[in-house]
């Protein structure tokens, strides 16, 4: 087992970084395929809490490299303010390798993330603001900062120039803002590169290499599969390829590197931002959830909108992503209900439908047709076993099986590195 992929099957915040944590030290890389900084993990180490944002989870453990790939938009000054965090806290954080290909995000791409989405008013996509989108709208119109443009003083003011003709007219005369300079940028952009040169790297290279020698390297995506720029909840998703398949594009490996792909799914279901949600509760049980679970955006700290489990939703992201294992996240939160509901099919038009809907007009007449399990009402914090857990729990992940047709492997029942229950080896 060498290639390992770690996909996110809901809307994102599932609990990437507590699954990919825990292999971490059974790994040798860590890699990071898609997106930027505007997702997060939280990770849970024993009394420490860490919040990351743009770095592997990988980097809290000694033995592994963590790996910034060409699929990743990079903010030197997020990843720079991450390392020193962390540095501050005695971790390690020397070790990583930042793809010479993956496109940086500028002060420009942030100012018209922001002015767009303010701009779109009602129809906004619901976006950080952190100029992530802008950013791989660049890359693909072929007018990007690539790390290595760092490294060529001469190129980079060319190019950051270059990309400012059109943006500083749609600016002043659409969005009526001030221009930017293209030599701030450039200056602002140079002076990260004498702490960058030693982590660039051609990481497809070293990745390769590493998988030929029998090593471990462990793909950890952004965001999840409902939120990816084909198969997401479009026009409400993130601007890159977080599923499986875009570890490949992201990373630099061809498929057949591929060995397995670890589905990570909430116990219930969880959104941030716009976008159709058919099981959301507006509810007390709503409430109790985000309360319960903490469900607040790692990155933005907005409260995250919740649901019930959708089986439809992971059923679609088990198909795609090929999954071979489930990792259940944050089961503990359902603890204290009578009964559980799990949403099984989708009412549209008076039809039920037991596959998401094809079109996104569908989707947004979706009514949830839910089925209803027992509860528990037993702390299941301290499980370590499948034995541990109650009957009525048991019965819960086993029916999420059935419905998602993959196997649970492994099931978190509290926040720390510690609190999960394995029930099939992921690696």
């Amino acid at each position: 087992m060498s290639g390992i992929v770690i996909v996110g099957t809901q809307w994102g915040d599932e609990g990437k970084g507590k699954a990919t944590d825990q292999l971490g030290e059974r790994v040798d890389y860590v890699v990071r395929y898609s997106g930027g900084n505007n997702a997060g993990h939280t990770v849970v180490v024993g009394s420490e809490t860490y919040a990351l944002h743009l770095l592997p989870s990988g980097i809290l453990n000694a033995n592994c490299i963590p790996v910034i790939g060409n699929g990743v938009v990079v903010d030197l000054g997020v990843l720079f303010s991450e390392i020193d965090g962390l540095l501050a806290r005695g971790v390690q954080a020397d070790r990583i390798l930042v793809s010479s290909n993956a496109h940086l995000i500028t002060a420009y791409h942030q100012v018209l993330d922001r002015v767009t989405e303010r701009f779109l008013g009602r129809r906004k996509i619901g976006t950080t603001g952190r100029g992530v989108g802008p950013a791989y709208a660049d890359k693909v119109n072929r007018v990007g900062i690539r790390v290595q443009d760092l490294f060529d003083e001469s190129i980079l003011r060319q190019k950051v120039s270059a990309s400012l003709e059109q943006k500083n007219a749609l600016l002043v005369k659409v969005y009526n803002r001030p221009a930017i300079s293209a030599d701030q940028v450039s200056d602002e952009l140079l002076q990260y590169a004498d702490r960058l040169r030693p982590l660039m790297a051609d990481t497809a290279l070293v990745l390769n290499d590493a998988l030929d020698q029998g090593k471990v390297v462990l793909f950890e995506g952004a965001q999840a599969h409902h939120l990816d720029v084909d198969f997401g909840t479009y026009p409400y998703v993130t601007s890159s390829s977080p599923i499986a398949a875009g570890a490949c594009i992201g990373a630099g490996v061809g498929p057949t590197r591929i060995d397995r792909v670890i589905g990570i799914a909430k116990a219930y279901t969880t959104r941030v931002g716009e976008g159709p949600f058919p099981a959301e509760l507006f509810d007390e049980s709503g409430e109790k959830l985000r309360q319960i679970g903490g469900e607040f955006g790692t990155t933005t700290g907005r409260p995250r909108r919740c649901g019930w489990f959708d089986a439809l939703l992971v059923n679609q992201a088990a198909r795609i992503n090929a999954l071979t294992d489930i990792f259940l996240t944050k089961l503990d939160v359902l603890t204290g209900w009578e009964k559980i509901p799990i949403v099984v099919a989708y009412e549209i038009n008076g039809v039920r439908h037991t596959t998401m809907p094809m079109t996104q007009t569908d989707l947004h007449h979706a009514k949830p047709i839910y089925e209803y399990v027992e509860g528990w009402s037993e702390d299941i914090s301290t499980a370590r076993q499948l034995s541990d857990l109650p009957a009525a729990t048991r019965a819960y992940v086993t029916r999420l099986e059935e419905l998602i047709g993959v196997r649970i492997s492994g099931i978190g029942v509290g926040p720390g590195r510690e609190q999960t229950v394995m029930i099939n080896d992921l690696l």
